[in-house]
């Protein structure tokens, strides 16, 4: 009996040390999702924190481009997955979630599922569960880079090249990085000049920004326009300031932040409507 015991004590240890399955959830309960892990999961996002596409200044091309894929996408045509790089503060996340929302007005079934980079490893799983659905997913990734060591890397090949299943049909995956090639230049450099066979050695991890149909590149904004996506924000959000007076105050907020970007630009506006009283929707 003692025996008996101690093996339903250790079956009840094993059972609360092993997460439950996801089961099927909810996918209707939310245009917006956050996927989790241990246990797998899909936490419903009621509000996603945007702002509306109009606002993004700068970035024209890039938007259009990835506003017509996601369209796309959305409509159940083919569709890429697509790589947004370079400058800090330039949009890049703020774009992908605008261009989702543009796309859920015309599809309500187009969710978006933001995922972090250290769960790259259970994308597998999280297919799984998209898989069949009849609800259409963008997979979004921010901030994506790879260090000399990361293996992680390898598991964004189920969702870019899809192995013997091959990649959800109803799936597209959208990811931003400060790098173009996901991983450190002076990295590369180092790998191919202290490896037997260099070419092989950063081959594969670059290679893998290769695997995203698109590339939208985001580069620094100059200052007319930060001046004008500043301007857009206080028209939008109904803050009183005079030409002369936005001119003077931001170009000074720039030079005290060491440069011009979206997120300086936003900085400055919240620090404008406090200081005028003046209430910022969360959504932005």
């Amino acid at each position: 009996m003692a025996s008996q015991d101690a093996m339903t004590r250790i079956a009840e240890a094993l059972e609360r040390i092993s997460p439950p399955g996801i089961g099927t959830p909810d996918l209707d309960a939310a245009e917006a999702f956050v996927w989790h892990v241990s246990p797998d999961r899909l936490e419903p996002v009621p509000v996603v924190s945007r702002v509306d596409i109009g606002l993004l200044v700068g970035i024209e091309r890039s938007r259009d481009t990835l506003l017509a894929n996601t369209m796309q996408f959305a409509k159940g045509f083919p569709a890429n997955n697509v790589l947004l790089w370079g400058a800090r503060g330039m949009g890049k996340s703020s774009l992908v979630k605008a261009a989702h929302a543009e796309a859920a007005k015309a599809a309500p079934g187009v969710k978006l599922i933001e995922l972090q980079r250290e769960d790259l490893p259970s994308i597998g799983r999280l297919l799984n569960i998209l898989r069949g659905s009849t609800n259409r997913f963008i997979l979004f990734c921010d901030d994506l880079s790879f260090d000399k060591d990361d293996s992680h890397y390898k598991s964004l090949k189920a969702v870019l090249d899809g192995g013997i299943e091959g990649r959800p049909e109803n799936v597209v995956l959208y990811a931003t990085s400060n790098r173009r090639h996901l991983m450190p230049r002076d990295m590369i450099e180092n790998e191919r000049q202290s490896s037997i066979n260099p070419t092989e050695a950063v081959e594969e991890k670059v290679s893998l920004s290769d695997r995203f149909g698109l590339w939208l590149g985001f580069h620094a904004c100059d200052q007319d326009n930060f001046l004008t996506m500043i301007r857009g924000y206080c028209d939008a959000y109904g803050i009183d300031i005079d030409d002369q007076t936005l001119r003077a105050e931001a170009v000074e907020w720039s030079q005290t932040r060491g440069g011009r970007s979206g997120r300086v630009a936003w900085q400055y506006v919240t620090d404008l409507a406090g200081r005028r009283g003046v209430r910022l929707s969360s959504q932005g």
